[in-house]
């Protein structure tokens, strides 16, 4: 009996030893664990993206000898303005900004070119130059390693003169491209349609280049898109319909193209739109009935288009108006007077148009207008303001050009130059204070006091003389 427990103290104890040794072990390995995961901090980059990196900063820019200066870029403490690295999970940094032009970022070389280079740095989400190209003529290439699909998500190429070419349709292969600015530069031909498979795409500005052809009809497949930028070019033909399928747009500005026909029915769809400006091309046609649904609406922005229709009263349901201009385009009848319902409206822009009829006398009670432009029309009666509304607004308004318009001779005091006659006075009057029937000079009283002088001249030359 002695011996069997003897036996079984034994066994326990060794049991108890064998588990505190198995613990000490998973102790040491997880402490030799961590040491090594702290030896693993990452601080440096893999030797071909770095390379790849110097590369492309000696051609850009000459702010430094960079291989010298930098030979850790991305090293916390030693990195240059304009880049932005990361680790990774392979226990290096990875560039993922690079930013050249503006300060302080790096700037340009006089003779720097495009750099197709940034699509080789696998882990860049986002490259930006601004004033880069300037001198020497360059395209903008996308050149991809087949080993990795690109992460950038914005690329932005604004003022870059001399950035010419058109845009490549390989732009495609950019598939997490979130934002996308070609503004500013010499860019040419159409747009091409395969910039439409970039679905992640939120911000496309394709503004002030010389882009020529048609909006493609691809360009409601951009689901996300937030905004569309494609004014200052020379885009033709129609606005394409599929553009109403595009339901996160906030910000529509097609200006100055030389584009035609109507605005299509399915705009009226854009319940999000915010922003959309249509001004300087060629459209005409009747503005759709939907367009009072678009609630959320405060710019509209379409002067310069021979439309040549009655002023439509679709606009005055469109209550978050701050902006309205509709100038220099042929609109004809009367200003509806439910525009007096845009409270919120702060610029009204009709002039050079061929509207009749009175001033909405509700406009005088737009709280938040600060310019109102109704001139060269053919609107007539009384200005339905109050000298408060002319002092409010002073030069910002415009009521010249309108023949049949006058102003209250009770208004009139105090009121700067606005073009209008008083009413009842047929020619141009100054809208100075005018003058009371006692104080207007009678034309005997000068007679009398004409002929008083010379005698009393007469009197003074007989005792002088």
């Amino acid at each position: 009996m002695r011996d069997h427990i003897a036996h079984r103290m034994h066994c326990s104890f060794s049991l108890t030893l064998s588990l505190l040794l198995l613990l000490s072990l998973l102790t040491i390995s997880s402490t030799t664990q961590q040491h090594g995961k702290k030896n693993l901090q990452p601080n440096s980059m893999e030797p071909s993206e770095l390379e790849t990196l110097f590369k492309i900063m000696d051609s850009m820019s000459s702010d430094q000898t960079w291989r010298v200066s930098y030979p850790n870029p991305c090293k916390p403490g030693s990195s240059w303005m304009g880049i932005e690295c990361k680790a990774g999970n392979d226990s290096h940094l990875h560039v993922t900004r690079l930013d050249f032009g503006s300060p302080p970022s790096p700037s340009c070389k006089m003779n720097s070119i495009f750099p197709s280079l940034i699509f080789h740095l696998p882990y860049l989400q986002s490259a930006i130059f601004s004033q880069c190209f300037t001198h020497t003529k360059t395209t903008l290439t996308i050149s991809l390693d087949k080993f990795f699909s690109s992460k950038l998500q914005q690329l932005s190429l604004r003022s870059n003169p001399a950035l010419i070419g058109s845009i490549p349709p390989q732009i495609s292969t950019l598939k997490s491209l979130q934002t996308l600015t070609l503004s500013q530069n010499r860019l040419t031909g159409p747009i091409p349609k395969e910039i439409c498979g970039l679905t992640s795409l939120q911000h496309l500005d394709l503004s002030y280049n010389f882009l020529s052809g048609t909006i493609p009809n691809q360009l409601g497949s951009l689901k996300n898109l937030v905004v569309l930028d494609l004014s200052y070019n020379s885009l033709t033909k129609l606005i394409p319909g599929t553009i109403g399928q595009m339901g996160m747009l906030q910000k529509l500005d097609l200006s100055s193209n030389l584009l035609t026909g109507s605005l299509p029915n399915s705009i009226q769809k854009l319940n999000s739109l915010v922003f959309m400006a249509l001004s300087n091309n060629r459209l005409k046609g009747k503005i759709p009935k939907g367009l009072a649904k678009l609630q959320s609406l405060q710019y509209f922005i379409m002067d310069d288009n021979p439309m040549f229709i009655p002023l439509p009263a679709e606009f005055g349901a469109l209550h978050r108006l701050q902006e309205l201009r509709l100038a220099n385009s042929g609109y004809s009848g009367t200003i509806p007077p439910i525009f007096s319902q845009l409270q919120n409206l702060s610029t009204l822009s009709l002039q050079n148009n061929r509207l009749v009829g009175s001033i909405p006398v509700g406009f005088g009670n737009l709280s938040h207008i600060y310019h109102l432009n109704l001139s060269r029309n053919l609107l007539g009666g009384e200005v339905p303001f109050t000298s408060t509304f002319f002092q409010r607004l002073g030069k910002n308004l415009d009521l010249s050009g309108n023949q049949g318009l006058c102003l209250s001779p009770s208004e009139a005091y105090g009121v700067k130059k606005i073009g209008v006659n008083i009413c009842g006075i047929n020619k141009t009057t100054s809208l100075s204070k005018p003058l009371k029937h006692s104080e207007a000079p009678s034309l005997g009283i000068t007679k009398l006091f004409f002929l008083v002088n010379v005698f009393f001249i007469l009197f003074l030359q007989q005792i002088l003389f």
